[in-house]
């Protein structure tokens, strides 16, 4: 009986060893599918944000071309067809009026009364006007102004006092001040020698009028 008994008890522990075993091994099998599926979660969860990344670079890349498109259709288009573009011209600078300034420095603005007038030729002399454009600041229509005033000659305007300068500077109407600005007398009287000055050759080769 004793026999039996240690026998069902035998069975028994080797039953229980069994069924441990079995324990042990199904325990391992679920945890390492687990693991497992943890792993995978988070290797699609990376998957899906690097996906979404290069939709987000594709979305960029996308518009920056068509972007770069319509810049290169606005350029052909221009380079077929160009806009022409008047050329504005500069305004004329304006020339101080003679109601403002006080060109004697007296300390009064007597508008053209300012300084003392020269002396004045009705003509010409024999052999005719010197060519007062000669004298940089002396366009055509300033040469017919000087000429109106009684001004014809270099050796005229060479001889020119302070007060006598800033009476034409008052009387130069629309030129108010020139005579000063582009020191008339200095260039007048090396004219009058026969002598030459920068402006002067450009203008007897040409290259001025």
């Amino acid at each position: 009986m004793f026999r039996e008994w240690g026998f069902l008890l035998t069975e028994i522990w080797v039953l229980l060893a069994i069924a441990a075993l079995i324990g042990l091994f199904a325990g391992w099998i679920i945890w390492g599918r687990r693991s497992e599926l943890n792993m995978n979660s988070r290797e699609v969860d990376g998957l899906r944000a690097d996906l979404e990344a290069c939709r987000a670079k594709h979305v960029e890349k996308d518009a920056k071309i068509s972007d770069l498109k319509g810049r290169l259709a606005a350029v052909t288009a221009a380079a077929a067809d160009p806009e022409v573009i008047e050329p504005v011209a500069a305004e004329p600078a304006v020339a101080p009026s003679a109601e403002t300034v006080d060109f004697d420095g007296d300390g009064i603005v007597e508008g053209k009364d300012e300084g003392v007038k020269p002396v004045t030729l009705s003509a010409p002399r024999e052999g005719g006007a010197d060519d007062l454009k000669r004298i940089k600041g002396v366009g055509p229509k300033m040469e017919e102004l000087c000429n109106s005033l009684g001004f014809w000659h270099f050796d005229q305007i060479a001889k020119w006092t302070d007060a006598e300068v800033a009476w034409v500077d008052a009387n130069l109407e629309g030129f108010s001040g020139r005579v000063s600005r582009d020191n008339w007398v200095t260039q007048a009287a090396l004219l009058a020698k026969g002598g030459e000055t920068e402006f002067s050759k450009k203008v007897d080769k040409g290259d001025v009028y």
